[in-house]
């Protein structure tokens, strides 16, 4: 009795082969294209932080300008009420904004108004790069007035 003959192998063993030898000739190509994109989304990952930083300076900025208006506007406050209420909330809210003390909080007083202004710059991720930061809040005074009106 005669065993029939192994079965032919198809010919697609080599186009499989060819398929495999040409897939090997893109080998590395990730680590290039990664090397390539990786320097642009660094670049966003710290502007989209550094911007974070800048929004956050600003409102602690316009929370200690409104703190400030609000101890310089109650009736008969002292002088540098005002001043004296944002520097003590700058000092306790941290470093989100840099050089505030340099010149300082500023609140203007009238007769019937008041407006304080913060400046400082925001915190930086890149070193040399700054942003400065300007708040100001307003309010009146508060004062006596006569029943039908304003003095």
């Amino acid at each position: 009795m005669r065993w029939p003959r192994p079965a032919r192998r198809p010919a697609t063993t080599g186009v499989l082969r060819s398929r495999l030898l040409a897939d090997g000739a893109d080998r590395g190509a990730n680590p290039v294209e990664l090397a390539v994109v990786m320097p642009l989304v660094l670049l966003l990952l710290f502007a989209s932080i550094q911007a974070a930083a800048w929004f956050v300076a600003r409102a602690t900025a316009l929370n200690a300008a409104q703190s400030a208006v609000t101890a310089q506007r109650v009736h008969q406050a002292p002088a540098g009420a005002g001043e004296a209420r944002a520097a003590a909330f700058l000092t306790a809210a941290g470093d989100w904004l840099v050089g505030w003390d340099q010149p300082g909080p500023d609140c203007a007083v009238t007769a019937t108004e008041v407006t304080c202004t913060v400046t400082g710059r925001s915190l930086s991720v890149v070193p040399g790069v700054s942003f400065p930061v300007r708040q100001t809040a307003h309010g009146t005074v508060e004062r006596w007035t006569t029943a039908g009106g304003t003095p």
